[in-house]
């Protein structure tokens, strides 16, 4: 379902875009280190269906140093053993959040991630989460399409 773009959002309403990229530049400065933010996002990203976001970040994930097989089994991640126990609980926190009208954020979820981080980082995740999901409603509510790229071209 390929559809027209809706509303540019950065004309429409300046104010509130400057708003989301600060929140953005904010994100980046965190406890959370960068190929982490990287995978979360496109996690985020492919529950939300966001194939703009995808595009996005999947190039920016291998050059902060996510490895390939990672890429390729995030879909599946929690039937890969590619993961680290750190990034297993961040990426069960973040399908957590982004589901959350069915998880309810449950202590199952939260329980691996306070084992593997800080109370501090706990709370940057949550904003890394927070921020990827509201890019996404953004661009799939308003049909941002990405562009298409020859083959090999990243």
């Amino acid at each position: 379902m390929i559809t027209t773009h809706r509303t540019d959002y950065y004309k429409a309403s300046p104010q509130a875009m400057k708003a989301m990229i600060d929140l953005e530049t904010v994100t980046r400065r965190l406890s959370i280190p960068h190929d982490l933010q990287e995978l979360i996002k496109l996690r985020v990203s492919q529950i939300n269906g966001c194939a703009f976001c995808l595009d996005v970040h999947a190039p920016k994930a291998r050059k902060a140093g996510v490895s390939q097989q990672k890429l390729d089994v995030l879909a599946a991640w929690r039937e890969s053993t590619a993961f680290s126990a750190r990034e297993r609980a961040a990426l069960g926190w973040a399908d957590s959040l982004t589901r959350i009208e069915t998880s309810g954020a449950a202590d199952a979820d939260f329980a691996p991630l306070a084992e593997q981080f800080s109370e501090q980082e706990q709370v940057d995740l949550t904003l890394v989460i927070t921020t990827m999901n509201a890019w996404n409603r953004f661009a799939v509510g308003f049909r941002v399409v990405h562009p298409a790229r020859p083959e090999g071209a990243d």
